[in-house]
């Protein structure tokens, strides 16, 4: 139980994480971010949770998004990157601490 906890808090629970890291790599429709996060990190979140994710991330201004031929795309903000960074440095320091010998 702990650990399906642990892993449920890492993963849909910060979803925005792993958003910004597959939209480092290009800007994309909704479908194509859900589809990125479970090919590469193994883990499926729900249509619904991407969506409402991508919503709230374009509101704090983490992720722009983009009209094109009536579809809509999302690509990352300076903003989302800097967020991104500080996360990264919290996870690796955690990491650093807790598990060292």
């Amino acid at each position: 139980m702990a650990y399906e906890r642990f892993v449920r808090k890492l993963t849909k629970e910060n979803l925005w994480l792993y958003v910004i890291r597959v939209l480092k790599d290009k800007p994309m429709y909704g479908y194509e971010v859900k589809k990125a996060i479970k090919e590469r990190f193994k883990f499926s979140p729900s249509t619904v949770t991407v969506y409402a994710v991508l919503y709230k991330m374009s509101r704090e201004g983490l992720i722009r998004k983009i009209k094109s031929d009536g579809d809509t795309y999302y690509t990352l903000t300076e903003k989302g990157i800097e967020e991104f960074n500080k996360a990264k440095l919290f996870i690796d320091s955690l990491r650093n601490e807790l598990f060292k010998n």
